[in-house]
């Protein structure tokens, strides 16, 4: 059985910084990316950052500049360093793994950024 279990701090005032990591747990094949979305409260989900198998990084438009996401296939770990967080930041974060064997999805970091 695979999950995606997520840990981080969840709550950091404006500009502060912090790191969300998500480790796997169980055996996946074929890893294409590892990455993270978010969904705000009355928001669609977006792409803040992806990872692929082979180095390369993609990030959405409000993480570009800020947030610096880091992987690794051979411990199926994920990790997002975020800096200089905004109140608009605040959302439910997701880790997302993206596999021959489907989407695999973690429960969710609520992270809050207020003063």
């Amino acid at each position: 059985q695979v999950q995606l279990v997520e840990s981080g701090v969840v709550l950091v005032q404006p500009g502060g910084s912090l790191i969300l990591s998500c480790a796997v747990t169980g055996h996946i094949f074929s890893i294409y990316a590892m990455g993270w979305y978010r969904q705000a409260p009355g928001k669609q989900s977006e792409l803040v950052a992806y990872i692929t198998s082979g180095g390369r990084t993609n990030y959405g438009v409000s993480a570009k500049g800020r947030f610096t996401i880091s992987g690794d296939t051979a411990t199926n770990t994920v990790s997002l360093q975020m800096n200089d967080l905004k109140p608009e930041d605040t959302a439910v974060y997701y880790c997302n793994i993206a596999s021959g064997l489907g989407d695999f999805w973690g429960q969710g970091t609520q992270v809050t950024v207020s003063s």
